[in-house]
């Protein structure tokens, strides 16, 4: 197996630099921030960093993750404010603190003592849709009212709450995986998605592969569904099958919200599967690139049945 880049279709701009990583030598880790950075700082990709949608108070919180599939260190971070970068954030928490998950405040302490700059993400153009639909769904005096009913409005398929999604393989036929997103678009403050979840949103390991999902977090954080595919692979399934065993934990689901996911997984022979459940359609592609291949690719996922 040569090296791979593999990312969901948010990636399309990050692909370039995360290709030449790989391309001079770098890291499968290195690869990933590669991507991630511009995918963060395009105010153009509305689900991630500069340009994405703000919580219910219009605060924008970001959440980021990383996993290195040789000994399946991780690192986390959610609910962060005023800090663009939050997977080179995510990064720093796994190599150099004993922790896994840092969140808020301390998230924040944390980006200050690593030198991270703060900085406003909420762009103009996601201002004017915030208050656009904050004059059509919410009270004037938002900042006092009960905001758990306000956050049904916003759970429909068509809602923004997107991710970008990164997996590499290097020459070292070593596996990440790594993640970034601005969340649900007018969430409940404080809410975190399966972005930064290890084990629910990604995983990788060095010797089965690695996965990660997009959409609807909380169905496949009740489902552990990236863990879960690395797992089918360790027992012997084919990718396919890890990938199916994965759905039919996410159908099997009853009550609470629930809605499409898309699943991106690669294993350790370099076979690559993506699926998406119906609901994902208009993100439901990803770009692919491969050594043996040499060009970076879009591709359809395929489509099952939710």
């Amino acid at each position: 197996m040569g090296e791979i880049v593999l990312a969901n279709v948010l990636g399309e701009v990050g692909m370039p630099a995360a290709v030449e990583a790989l391309r001079a030598g770098r890291s499968a880790l290195d690869a990933i921030a590669a991507g991630i950075a511009p995918v963060e700082a395009d105010a153009r990709v509305r689900h991630v960093g500069r340009g994405g949608d703000p919580n219910l108070l219009g605060v924008m919180e970001c959440d980021a993750a990383v996993v290195d599939g040789t000994g399946c260190r991780a690192g986390a971070v959610g609910a962060v404010r005023g800090i663009l970068h939050v997977h080179a954030l995510a990064r720093r928490v796994m190599e150099e603190l004993p922790h896994v998950f840092l969140v808020g405040e301390g998230a924040e302490r944390f980006a200050a003592e690593c030198g991270f700059e703060r900085e406003e993400l909420l762009t103009e153009e996601a201002g004017r849709r915030y208050r656009r639909w904050a004059r059509e769904h919410a009270p004037a005096d938002l900042a006092g009212a009960p905001l758990a009913p306000l956050s049904w409005p916003t759970a429909h398929p068509g809602g923004a709450r997107d991710t970008t999604v990164f997996l590499a393989v290097d020459a070292g036929r070593r596996i990440a995986a790594g993640s970034s997103t601005s969340g649900w678009a007018y969430k409940y403050p404080g809410r975190l998605g399966d972005s930064p979840v290890v084990g629910a949103g990604l995983y990788a390991h060095d010797r089965w592969g690695a996965c990660a999902c997009t959409h609807t977090g909380e169905m496949t954080i009740r489902a552990g569904t990236a863990v879960s595919v690395i797992r089918s692979l360790s027992r012997g399934a084919t990718l396919e099958e890890a990938v199916g065993e994965a759905l039919d934990d996410l159908r099997a689901l009853t009550g609470g919200y629930l809605g499409p996911v898309v699943i991106h997984a690669l294993d350790r022979g370099g076979r690559v599967h993506v699926v998406s459940t119906p609901g994902a359609e208009e993100h439901d592609s990803y770009w692919l690139w491969s050594a043996a291949s040499g060009g970076i690719e879009r591709h359809r996922a395929e489509r099952v049945q939710g």
